[in-house]
This record gives C-alpha cells, sequence and structure tokens, in this order.
C-alpha cells in the first residue's frame, strides 16, 4: 500500500467535494431546515456523518489497496487450460508487455505499467486500478456517495420548502441555494447512474472490459439464432457473494471479503 496514491488532483479533488458536501450539508441544508441542535438535527446529523465516514473508509481501501497483483509464481496449468468441465478451460494467455503469463479475467494496464487480477478499469478518481481485491470497496464507495448525495438533496429540498419565502428576498442567498441545488441533483444523477451500471455488472458477473468485449459474442449469437450467457455468470445471488462476499452482514462492509475465487481461478457457469 502507498499513500503516495492520495497525493493526486482527482483524488484531492474528491476529498474536496466530499468535504464541501458534508459541509454545506449539516451547516447550511440541515441547520436551515430544524437546527443542529434539535433533537431531528442531531439525529440527521449523525446519520449523514456516519454515510460520509464510510464514503471516506471506502476511498481510502480504494487508493491504498493492491487491486490484484499476479503471482510472479504463478504458471498455467496445462492440463486444464483447455475447457475440461471443471476448470475454466479457456487457453491461458500471456502478456505481451509483462512477457509473464496472465491468468482468466487479467488485464495489463498501461498507466500502471502492469498486469492487474480481474481488472475492471482504471479509475484516475482513484489513481488507482479497479480489480479483484478492491472492486467490493469501490463498488461501496459509489453506493455509500450515491445514497448520501441523495440523502443532501432530501434535505435541501426540505430545507428551501420551509424556508423558500425568506430566500425570495434575499438574492445571493437564494442564488447560492439554486447552486447547490444543481450541483447536488447533478451529483447525484451521475453517482446513481454509475451505481446502477455496477449493480448490471455484479449481478451478471462481469467486467467493465468483459463487458464490452462481450458485444461481439453476443451480436453473433443473435445473429445465429442463439442465446447468450456470460461464461462466468453462475445466476445473481452467486454473482453477488463472489463480489460482496457469502456473509451478507458484511456485504456492506468495503473491507475486502474473500470467498471461494482467488482471483486466478475462476468458476464458469457450465460448472453451475
Amino acid at each position: 500500500m502507498s499513500c503516495r496514491r492520495f497525493f493526486s488532483i482527482p483524488v484531492l479533488s474528491v476529498i474536496l467535494v466530499m468535504g464541501l458536501v458534508y459541509y454545506i450539508t449539516l451547516f447550511v441544508f440541515i441547520d436551515d431546515w430544524v437546527g443542529l441542535r434539535s433533537s431531528a438535527g442531531k439525529l440527521n446529523a449523525l446519520v449523514f456523518t456516519l454515510l460520509a465516514s464510510l464514503c471516506l473508509f471506502s476511498l481510502s481501501i480504494c487508493v491504498l489497496l493492491d487491486p490484484g497483483r499476479v503471482p510472479s509464481s504463478y504458471a498455467p496449468d496445462v492440463e486444464s487450460s483447455s475447457w475440461s468441465g471443471s476448470n475454466n478451460g479457456i487457453e491461458a494467455r500471456k502478456c505481451d508487455k509483462c512477457f509473464a503469463y496472465k491468468p482468466l479475467r487479467t488485464h495489463h494496464c498501461r498507466v500502471c505499467r502492469r498486469c492487474v487480477l480481474k481488472m475492471d478499469h482504471h479509475c484516475v478518481w482513484i489513481n488507482n486500478c479497479v480489480g479483484y481485491a478492491n472492486y467490493k470497496a469501490f463498488f461501496l464507495l459509489v453506493f455509500y456517495a450515491s445514497v448520501a448525495c441523495i440523502y443532501s438533496t432530501v434535505l435541501l429540498v426540505c430545507c428551501v420548502f420551509k424556508n423558500g419565502e425568506s430566500y425570495a428576498g434575499n438574492v445571493p442567498l437564494k442564488t447560492f441555494m439554486v447552486a447547490c441545488g444543481v450541483f447536488m441533483i447533478g451529483l447525484s444523477i451521475t453517482l446513481g447512474t454509475l451505481l446502477g451500471w455496477h449493480i448490471y455488472l455484479i449481478a451478471h458477473n462481469m467486467t467493465t472490459i468483459e463487458h464490452y468485449d462481450s458485444k461481439r459474442a453476443l451480436w453473433l449469437a443473435r445473429k445465429s439464432g442463439q442465446s447468450y450467457r456470460h461464461q462466468f455468470d453462475r445466476g445473481v445471488y452467486k454473482n453477488i457473494t463472489s463480489v460482496l462476499g457469502s456473509n451478507i452482514i458484511k456485504w456492506l462492509c468495503p473491507t475486502f471479503t474473500r470467498n471461494t475465487e482467488d482471483g486466478i481461478n475462476f468458476s464458469a457457469s457450465r460448472d453451475s
């Protein structure tokens, strides 16, 4: 893990936005709506602080945790490199940049300059790749950030409904609240869309790279009148547990949960 990843403009921008949203939500929206010293104000402040803390914790894990490094001792199993019904059954590939074997679902990142296990994409906002080991933290970061933004937007609406008349006669304050509304709604839509996308990917046990790679296979299947199913799609529940873990209680905990898949060997739909 390297703390140096925090010292990049995108990561610092994310932290700055999180701090800005936290400040205006507590000291503007909640305070103007019910007051921070009231019971309702304290409760809302506590809930939003919890969400903000989980966002920051998830972000830290995404930035610091290695997404998944191919073991230096890795070598493909020749006997199971072709389809056998009990293993992945796809010929092992060799990276033309690392000049080493790379397991299934592993891709080379040009930014990190190495292969990443079950690579989804390289994210500039965490200054790190999203892969096997930190994908759960990334998903929960998007989840908690989406919930926090929607929650903040609801508090803004409540604040405006209560104090709308007082804002009407104060042009600077009215402009500020409108700007906050546009910012929060835009942020909520953006993060909500991203959350929906990754829910779809998890439900089908796909990465972003695999989704785009599978488009041609889907087109060919439809052209020939056949149905197409992603080779690692084992059903919604098993797909979810492969990312969030088998313990439902720990699904919302950003720390990585070990499961039956080790980032090198994956169960295929034919095995189910």
